[in-house]
């Protein structure tokens, strides 16, 4: 009897170890040893150049601030393919597959938007770099972004027209399967409508498809109709072949654009054509904002050898919020970190001082450049409207 007992209570104390060593493991595994934050961009089909110019800027922050809260951050890049059924996939692959601590992305307010309700409703904070248009973020408290949005980008646009131009009467060009652009056109057309005090200030307005070359039909109409100017945000290569095609008709007033013009392609697409062109972006190199921005600049230099878009420094930016909003959170916890970020306020990114307002969306100044002598040249930084 006494044996049994002994053989009872060893194991007993055998199990009981077991037990404490298993609870010591899982303890372990609850707080993982790498923060995953993940990227879905394109890096496939029409907008791959945009998606290509931001991971450049995500992956340079990664570079220089590897460590929060003495974790290693890795970054799992997916491609969204250009494609809004694909930026889904990609957001569902990052969620539940790679379990990530929180997203960046998108180039392109469809693939953003595309994605929004499976970061909602899986509560994982995700930080867009450009994507502009105002729905990306709109009744979901789980998508922010450190861009400006296009209700002040398309105001920005037709002051310009308005008041630097004397522009009274325009015409509008907008790629129709694009959220992006149909979105800045309206806001655009308002503005310019209230500007003018003339409901009939608009003259025209064009559609083309994502993909099309070919845009003299809608042109050749347009040019009938005189207008000042011509607004025709878009995709950087549609919109080259566009104002290419605009000056091989003889149409020699001034073609506006926005962000997304900013890229290699749309000078190497349109050459010569795109000389004067102007539009609105996010940064420029000409006029350092922050400490983060002359360090963003010489990092980015050295690396790259040439200069950055102001989509690689939102990108940049994107990262180093998150990172912030962990530091700050004190936790990898989803839903610590997506309070963290919408209190952030006056933190200088490489793309300027970045407040987030109520609907997750950042408030800040917009730079307008010309494209001359082959290359983008900054003209004037325009401040948010109070």
């Amino acid at each position: 009897m006494k044996k049994t007992c002994t053989l009872l209570a060893c194991g007993l104390l055998i199990l009981a170890v077991f037990i404490t060593g298993c609870s010591k493991d899982e303890g372990k595994e609850a707080e993982p040893e790498v923060i995953k934050i993940g990227v879905f961009e394109p890096m496939t089909g029409a907008n791959a150049a945009g998606g290509a110019m931001e991971i450049e800027g995500v992956e340079l922050a990664n570079k220089l601030y590897p460590e929060v809260l003495g974790k290693k951050v890795e970054l799992v890049i997916v491609d969204n393919k250009s494609d809004k059924v694909e930026a889904a996939n990609a957001a569902t692959r990052l969620v539940d597959k790679d379990k990530v601590t929180a997203i960046i992305g998108s180039w392109g307010s469809s693939f953003s938007m595309a994605a929004g309700p499976i970061v909602q409703n899986s509560q994982v904070p995700t930080v867009g770099a450009s994507c502009t248009n105002p729905l990306v973020t709109k009744g979901n408290e789980y998508y922010f972004r450190v861009c400006f949005i296009d209700p002040f980008q398309g105001t920005v646009m037709a002051n310009y027209a308005y008041n630097e131009l004397g522009a009274r009467k325009t015409a509008i060009v907008q790629e129709i399967s694009n959220d992006y652009s149909v979105g800045l056109a309206k806001f655009y057309t308002d503005a310019f409508k209230a500007l003018t005090g003339d409901e009939k200030a608009i003259l025209g307005v064009a559609n083309y498809n994502t993909g099309d070359q070919d845009f003299t039909a809608q042109l050749t109409n347009l040019k009938q109709l005189n207008p000042d100017v011509i607004f025709a945000p878009g995709n950087y290569t549609e919109s080259a072949l566009l104002v290419k095609q605009a000056r091989e008709l003889g149409i020699t007033i001034p073609i506006l654009g926005g962000d997304t013009w900013e890229a290699p392609e749309f000078l190497d697409i349109g050459k010569a054509a795109v000389e004067g062109s102007v539009f609105s972006t996010f940064f420029t190199t000409e006029v350092p904002i922050t400490q983060e921005s002359e360090k963003f600049l010489e990092e980015y230099r050295k690396a790259y050898g040439k200069e950055p878009a102001s989509v690689t420094a939102l990108g940049y930016d994107a990262y180093l919020v998150i990172l912030d909003a962990i530091k700050r959170a004190g936790s990898f916890d989803r839903v610590a970190i997506r309070d963290a970020i919408a209190e952030t306020s006056d933190f200088p990114g490489a793309a300027g001082i970045i407040s987030l307002d109520e609907n997750g969306d950042a408030v800040k100044s917009a730079v307008i450049k010309q494209v001359k002598d082959g290359g983008f040249v900054y003209l004037t930084t325009v401040e948010p409207i109070k």
